[in-house]
């Protein structure tokens, strides 16, 4: 059975210049990759590399009811913000997309006790990320139009060190070119209004992934994601975030987590397959007997961005999981008809 090493916590991604790689059961307490001495083959000056390097935060929240998937990018050139609501119990989907040019919002080199937020037009956010309380909240308020209704969401991910165990990794594309991510599954409680109506959410049965990622991502990036979280026959919390992108040596480290009542098992690098195109069903497998999963798409999501020399797609069906993942203690975790979110991104800037 596949295993990894989690190496004991560090307090910087940059050792005297030099990258580290590995994996990790904590967020680093700074992650500026800057610090990485020459990480292209000519010099470059700071301002040139920091627009090479891509950073984003995601946050899911699940229950019986809604599905919330909300993702902002920062690609230096311009700025993606995009909040998916989809009403389980009305099959009603909700979907807010906005792209800002110029650099604007920063995520933080830390997530000990930091903020990051917008205000535009008919649309605000604020992310208060606060691991040394153990939380990360999010808030979004979007204004009603003559097309959509107003949405206003407060999340808080308890991201507590005695039921979570976050994962953070380090990955290569090159000998100096990385990519950082940190992830966590956890209970969200707080509250909605959507059309008017207010629900309040429960920790005991609603659950969460929030991701954060920053890297030197290559120039034509490309990844494939998926995720769902809930709860298993025995009512354990579970959940599952699965990557396959272009880092590489991916059987020593990759981002690929299973959560079961908080405890982490690294899975290995998988191969998401789409055999008969987007709309029809992926393939998510790994050669250790790990990973067995089809992903049947319900309800696609499509957008995209094209300006000269760049460009954004992004894919992001809603859906059901069905099939294995087996985690560290060799247990076989059962998945049925699990409602989850796949994603396909590509980002050439």
């Amino acid at each position: 059975m596949y295993t990894r090493e989690i190496l004991p916590p560090m307090t910087s991604l940059v050792n005297n210049g030099d990258p580290v790689i590995g994996t990790w059961n904590r967020a680093f307490e700074k992650v500026d990759l800057q610090e990485i001495r020459r990480p292209f083959l000519y010099p470059m000056p700071r301002w040139a590399r920091d627009y090479r390097i891509k950073e984003w935060q995601c946050f899911s929240a699940h229950n019986d009811s809604f599905l919330l998937e909300a993702f902002f990018c920062n690609v230096k050139l311009y700025r993606i913000a995009q909040v998916l609501l989809y009403d389980r119990e009305n099959e009603q989907k909700f979907i807010f997309r906005k792209i800002k040019p110029g650099m604007g919002w920063h995520f933080p080199r830390s997530l000990s006790n930091s903020s990051v937020d917008s205000r535009s037009s008919r649309f605000f956010f604020r992310i208060h990320s606060w691991l040394d309380a153990d939380t990360v909240k999010l808030d979004i308020n979007i204004e009603e139009t003559r097309k959509q209704p107003a949405l206003t969401v407060h999340l808080a991910y308890d991201i507590s060190s005695q039921d979570v165990t976050p994962m953070a990794v380090s990955l290569g594309f090159s000998k100096r070119r990385i990519m950082y991510a940190y992830k966590a599954l956890a209970p969200v409680r707080g509250d909605m209004v959507f059309e008017g109506r207010r629900s309040n959410l429960n920790q005991d049965n609603c659950s969460g992934i929030f991701y954060d990622c920053k890297g030197y991502f290559p120039y034509q990036m490309h990844t494939t994601i998926c995720s769902a979280a809930g709860f298993d026959e025995e009512n354990r919390r579970f959940g599952f975030h699965i990557a396959e992108n272009q880092t590489k040596e991916t059987n020593k480290n990759n981002e690929n987590a299973l959560w079961v009542n908080g405890e982490l098992t690294p899975l290995p690098p998988v191969l998401i397959t789409i055999p008969n195109g987007q709309d029809e069903s992926w393939v998510i497998q790994d050669v250790e007997g790990m990973v067995d999963l089809t992903f049947t798409p319900k309800e696609q999501n499509k957008s995209g961005a094209k300006l000269i020399f760049t460009r954004a797609d992004f894919n992001a069906p809603l859906g059901y999981y069905n099939g294995m993942l087996v985690n560290s203690r060799g247990e076989k975790i059962q998945i049925k008809n699990l409602f989850g979110i796949g994603e396909k991104i590509y980002l050439r800037v």
